[in-house]
């Protein structure tokens, strides 16, 4: 036997910390983190339910004296909140059905074809990623203002989309790539047109990565405020975003109902991750394999 092997036998093994006690300190430190990621969540349940004098007592992070469920109703009647809350869901919803259908045809077109400029165009595509909205802003309101569109939804809709492109084919076309093309051969073979080898065969393999591009267009949409602020002024077309914004009064601000408000604009977040939440894993583990 040779040194070498004596030496790799001699070789302590690393200590395991999955025993009882090193599982139990595992366990605290993962509900440490999850009430911390909680809090502020049940923080502004509370809030939403107190009034100013409540608020302004000292005790802002305790229980409310009295439940005012009626700051969501006022919220929803006197701050606009659901007229707010219906542009931000068209608004959105839109955006998020036009980059899937964009973005997915256009990265199959360059990972899956065989045509000059694929390369080419891939590039210039991802270029955008590297604008940010803030050098956009100016042009994108001068083109808005000469094509009739601002103070409407495509305001908004067409900016959203033209930055959620980018992105998306990127996650798509990582995807596409790692589907054996086999797969088209076959249905080829079977008499299926592109179109419905697109449909049929391709996009139910890469669900995942289509949750995550809805959940990516539906954060930065949702919570976006810089281009709703420039390109939209009347009420009827304002989003939530901008709806919180204009509650803030010059001299009395309810606070109680803007906490009502922000509660309102925060569930719809929540639901739609705890709703795709796994598709987004899979995504990350599918692509962490395949890098």
């Amino acid at each position: 036997m040779s040194t070498v092997e004596v030496m790799l036998q001699k070789k302590p093994k690393p200590r395991s910390i999955s025993g009882p006690i090193g599982k139990v300190f595992l366990q605290a430190f993962l509900i440490l983190v999850a009430i911390v990621q909680i809090y502020p969540l049940i923080w502004l349940a509370l809030f939403s339910l107190k009034d100013n004098s409540e608020i302004f007592s000292g005790d802002v992070a305790g229980l409310p004296k009295a439940f005012l469920w009626s700051n969501y109703t006022k919220a929803m009647s006197d701050g606009y909140v659901l007229t707010y809350f219906m542009n931000s869901v068209l608004v959105t919803v839109a955006s998020i059905v036009l980059v899937l259908i964009l973005s997915s045809m256009t990265g199959y077109a360059i990972t899956r074809m065989n045509w000059k400029l694929s390369g080419l165009t891939m590039t210039i595509i991802l270029l955008g990623m590297m604008v940010p909205i803030h050098a956009a802003l100016l042009p994108l309101f001068i083109i808005l203002k000469n094509l009739s569109l601002l103070n409407s939804y495509w305001s908004l809709i067409i900016p959203y989309v033209a930055f959620g492109i980018p992105m998306a084919v990127f996650i798509l076309g990582s995807f596409f790539k790692g589907i054996p093309r086999e797969m088209e051969e076959s249905a080829v073979i079977d008499g299926c047109g592109i179109y419905r080898t697109f449909f049929s065969i391709i996009m139910p393999l890469v669900t995942p990565a289509i949750s995550t591009v809805a959940i990516f267009t539906f954060l930065s949409c949702w919570n976006e405020l810089m281009f709703a602020v420039t390109f939209i002024n009347n009420t009827a077309y304002q989003t939530l975003t901008v709806g919180m914004m204009s509650m803030v009064g010059t001299y009395i601000t309810q606070w109680g109902i803007i906490g009502a408000g922000l509660m309102i604009t925060t569930v719809p977040t929540v639901v739609i991750y705890l709703l795709l939440n796994k598709q987004v894993q899979k995504s990350m583990i599918a692509g962490a394999i395949k890098g």
